[in-house]
């Protein structure tokens, strides 16, 4: 009984130590909020890394299941809080691009989104566009 309890408590240590390194791997360097409505109209905040490519903000969407991501397909205005400041963009999913903005992504956040993609994978991810409004 004794043993089981050990690879219990060990168990639970190794999830615990998984959920509190990506916690803190995605709260690493820069993040932005993402303000989006859902399908009843409710403000929906999501805290994303932020890229800088070709002139624009990019976001990225880790699962294509995202909750934040169905909101832009219904309502693509949205707001991004960064730097302190609020403004509103458009969203635009651009998945020809995600290959490019996962290699931003990494070199900005290096070991942290190394360990999100080895945790959850990148296969899926969608860039996603700001354009100002």
């Amino acid at each position: 009984m004794r043993m089981i309890l050990l690879v219990l408590a060990g168990l639970v240590g190794l999830v615990a130590f998984l959920g509190l390194s990506t916690l803190g791997a995605s709260e690493s360097g820069e993040v932005v909020v993402v303000r989006t409505a859902d399908a009843e109209g409710n403000d929906y905040e999501t805290r994303l890394w932020v890229a800088d490519y070709d002139g624009d903000a990019w976001i990225r969407a880790g699962d294509p299941a995202s909750a934040w991501l169905a909101n832009i397909a219904r309502q693509p205005a949205i707001e991004v809080t960064r730097d302190g400041q609020t403004r509103s963009y458009t969203a635009v999913p651009t998945r020809e691009a995600t290959p490019a903005i996962n290699d931003l992504l990494r070199e900005k956040y290096g070991l942290a989104d190394r360990w999100i993609d080895l945790l959850l994978g990148r296969d899926d991810a969608v860039a996603v566009r700001l354009v100002p409004r």
